[in-house]
This record gives structure tokens, sequence and C-alpha cells, in this order.
């Protein structure tokens, strides 16, 4: 009998489905602000961070600094690639209409709403990427591998070398200081980035060139 089932169904307590009812709530409010304010797919935070994939944003400032770096050490006309740099790409995509184009690698499938700029990214496979996409064929590329690990550095730094004509800037933890130039070369700036929300690890720049970060 139907009925008999229904007590087998497990039910929210009250408590929980009050915090529930607010999250969606919440979610609700955002959306509808976002659509108030003639929403920009490209602003920072239009894709929320996903900690379980290791995502932490740049502050506003940080990603703008970063982003106007890149587009001085590409040149006129360069072509920039953004290795794990989802909010650095965002920046650089406000800027529309410069005289530069540029690419986003990223694990995140969300971030192929920005069509056929992205390319689906993964660095355990470090040369898996599209024939499209020639070897040296971007004057910088920025990096920012998500995990704070030398194996995952290496890997990075596999693509870094196959995308970049020579310019690198790289993005992580104080820690990996030895390894960032035992693997590419690249000294720690004195710029120190920041991100949107506090990260317990000091995190730093590293260059290949002279850039405008120290």
């Amino acid at each position: 009998k139907m009925d008999d089932d229904d007590d087998d169904i497990p039910q929210l307590s009250s408590h929980t489905l009050a915090a529930l009812q607010e999250f969606y709530l919440e979610q609700q409010q955002r959306e509808g602000m976002k659509t108030s304010q003639g929403f920009n797919q490209y602003s920072i935070g239009s894709i929320e961070e996903d900690w379980q994939l290791s995502q932490f944003w740049y502050s506003d400032e940080t990603a703008s600094c970063l982003a106007n770096e890149v587009v001085v050490a590409a040149g006129k006309g360069g072509r920039i690639a953004c290795v794990s740099a989802p909010s650095v790409y965002q920046k650089l995509k406000e800027q529309d209409g410069k005289d530069f184009s540029v690419c986003i690698l990223e694990y995140d499938r969300r971030f192929s709403v920005y069509g056929e700029e992205f390319i689906f990214y993964d660095y355990n496979h470090p040369l898996n990427l599209p024939e499209n996409l020639l070897p040296h064929s971007f004057d910088i590329v920025i990096a920012d591998p998500p995990y704070l690990s030398e194996e995952c550095l290496k890997k990075t730094a596999e693509t870094i070398k196959y995308l970049t004509k020579g310019k690198i800037l790289l993005c992580t933890g104080a820690i990996m200081e030895e390894q960032a130039a035992k693997h590419l070369g690249v000294k720690i700036c004195k710029f120190i980035p920041k991100h949107s929300r506090n990260l317990a690890n000091e995190f730093r720049c590293y260059v290949n060139y002279a850039s405008g970060l120290d």
C-alpha cells in the first residue's frame, strides 16, 4: 500500500529546513542582484570558488595588477595564456577592446561559458592540449598551479614551457620558491598577491623577465 511507504521518507529537522530555505533565498537574492546590476559575466566572483578544486580567487586589486602586468609584458597584439588563473582572465576580459588576445586553460568546466577561449586543462596530463594550441605561441603565460606540491608545479611547468615564447609569471606559495627556480627559472617579486579570502599560506609571484612587479 502506498500510505505505508511514507514512513520511510527521511524528514528534515525544522532547523535544517530553515537553514536550507535561507540558503536558497540568499542565492535568489544574489542572482537577482546580478540581473539588476547588468551583470558582467567576466567579473571576479561571477563563477564562485570551488574549494574542493582548490580554487581561491584573487582580490580585485591583485587581479587588476596582474592583468595590467601581463598586458604590458605581452606587448601590442600580444597573446596571453592564463593557466589555472581564471580571476586574471576575467579581469583581462573586462578590458574589452584592448589590443591583445587571451586563452583560459582550466579544469573547471564551468568556465566553458567563455566559449572558444576556454580550453579544458588537467595538470596531470600537461601536454594533452588541442592541436591548434601551437608550441611557443603565447607572448606570456601566467599560471597559478592549484596545489602547493612539487609534482603539481613540475607538471604545470611542462605546460607553461610548451606554451610560452619565453615570458612566465607564476603565482604560488612562498614555500615553492626553490622548486619554482628549479623547474621554471623564475625569481620571486616584491609584489605580494592577495586573495578575496585570506589564505593560510603566504603567496608570492615569480617571473623570469624584468617586470613591473618589483
